[in-house]
């Protein structure tokens, strides 16, 4: 898969527009009338020889729905191969995606986004019908794919939905392949849902941004086309800060101090000045496919008694210090029993060290990672940390995990069923905490084409 990955324009569409139920006003579309109830815009965001990527936004023109079920047919040998936002199923050339717990509930005119990485054949037609819980939601095409995928568009997209109003627009299922969710820390101590039901707000400019990712007041911000600034933004609680395609954050970085609920994801972030995405103080936040390079400082630190962080399918490279959890070795006092961090699905692609560096956190899990040519090192446990490193990737990796690092005294580390190509054995010993949350695991040989797949923004 390439690293430098040909975003493909969009190549298709089929929108669904449906009279409404109960009492709403019938709404038509250019492409065509529908039945009552729903609204589904069906969107091939990248196609390549073999398979293809499709995001789809479901909008609910009907009564409330607390649970649902979208169905379509193939009509070309399809198949759903890993999705995100909903549990998929297919038989034959039929497809069901069900909600997940966080976006089950779509009021009258909300909606969510879900979507796919899908095989095909010669030719990839849109389906022309949906249903949403049984009712039928068809509308016409308004765009094809072309028949024959164009060699040159690489599969390497990541599976991250177009924002809306939905809550927390990210996918949510265990691992398996499927392209993320949200899984490990973060789901403990209440959970994490960033601004969940809340209307979003979009913003183009850094004092946008800096405005909007204030207080505590709940709310999803999508950040469009790309904002130059300085220094740290700080977020407040109850966000969900999500890139729309392509958005990037030139030399600055967030900022998430004494915060909780924090979601970020779908970002590209580059040419920081002090860290790209700090984390202090702060509880229950999930970091999720990101691109990150050419900064200054750490790419993705968390430190300062902050505790229950997912850090998933993010990418970086070109980048010397990726992910430092607990910033100093005399901040025991402050930093034992927290810092407790699941990083799984992320692709460390030529960068150098901290995949991350522990200290203090037990149990820190670490695992599904591809690691590729890191000249520095992995892993490292120093400060009596605790820290699981299972199922991963280590290719071309000469010092895939330690204990000790620099002056830092060493920690636990425990290794399990990792698979390493072109790379030295490790260094574990000692004894971790138990992991309290459930998770699957991608077989370690397959972690690779999985997270270069999938890991990093649009």
């Amino acid at each position: 898969m390439s690293v430098r990955r040909h975003h493909a324009a969009l190549l298709g569409a089929v929108t669904a527009v449906a009279a409404a139920a109960a009492g709403l006003v019938g709404v038509t579309s250019s492409a065509a009338n529908a039945a009552s109830g729903c609204r589904v815009d069906y969107k091939v965001a990248s196609q390549w020889d073999g398979g293809f990527v499709a995001d789809i936004a479901i909008t609910n023109l009907g009564d409330p729905l607390s649970n649902w079920t979208l169905g379509w047919s193939f009509g070309a040998g399809q198949t759903v191969s890993s999705g995100w936002g909903a549990t998929y199923a297919q038989s034959g050339a039929g497809v069901t995606a069900t909600n997940l717990s966080y976006n089950g509930s779509i009021g009258t005119g909300g909606s969510t986004s879900i979507g796919f990485q899908g095989t095909s054949g010669s030719s990839n037609p849109v389906p022309t019908a949906f249903t949403l819980n049984g009712v039928s939601c068809t509308g016409g095409v308004t765009g094809s794919p072309s028949g024959q995928p164009s060699p040159s568009q690489s599969p390497s997209r990541t599976p991250s939905p177009s924002p809306s109003p939905s809550p927390s627009p990210s996918p949510s299922q265990t691992p398996g392949g499927n392209g993320g969710g949200l899984v490990g820390w973060a789901t403990q101590n209440g959970g994490t849902t960033g601004g969940g039901n809340a209307g979003t707000v979009t913003v183009s400019s850094a004092s946008a941004l800096t405005s909007a990712i204030q207080g505590t007041t709940a709310s999803v911000v999508r950040v469009s086309g790309t904002i130059s600034c300085s220094g740290m933004l700080r977020v407040g609680s109850n966000k969900t800060i999500v890139g729309a395609s392509g958005a990037t954050i030139v030399g600055c970085g967030l900022n998430v101090s004494e915060a909780k609920n924090v979601i970020i994801r779908n970002l590209i972030f580059r040419d920081w000045s002090d860290d790209a995405i700090n984390v202090q103080y702060s509880t229950n936040v999930w970091i999720d496919h990101n691109t990150l390079s050419h900064g200054y400082d750490g790419a993705i630190d968390v430190k300062r008694a902050s505790d229950f962080v997912t850090v998933s399918w993010n990418r970086l490279f070109n980048h010397d210090k990726t992910m430092l959890l607990g910033h100093s070795d005399d901040n025991g006092a402050e930093d034992r029993g927290h810092l407790r961090v699941t990083y799984h699905h992320n692709w460390f692609d030529g960068t150098t060290q901290r995949h991350p560096r522990v200290r203090f956190g037990n149990p820190v899990h670490v695992f599904n990672n591809y690691y590729n040519r890191n000249s520095g090192y992995g892993v490292a446990s120093t400060e009596g940390a605790g820290v699981l490193v299972e199922s991963n990737y280590f290719e071309n990796v000469q010092d895939p995990y330690h204990r000790g690092e620099g002056s830092s005294a060493p920690g636990n580390l425990v290794a399990r069923n990792n698979y390493l190509v072109g790379s030295g054995s490790g260094d574990a010993g000692g004894s971790v905490a138990s992991i309290p949350y459930s998770y699957s695991l991608d077989t370690p040989s397959s972690v690779k084409s999985v997270v270069t797949a999938g890991a990093g923004a649009r």
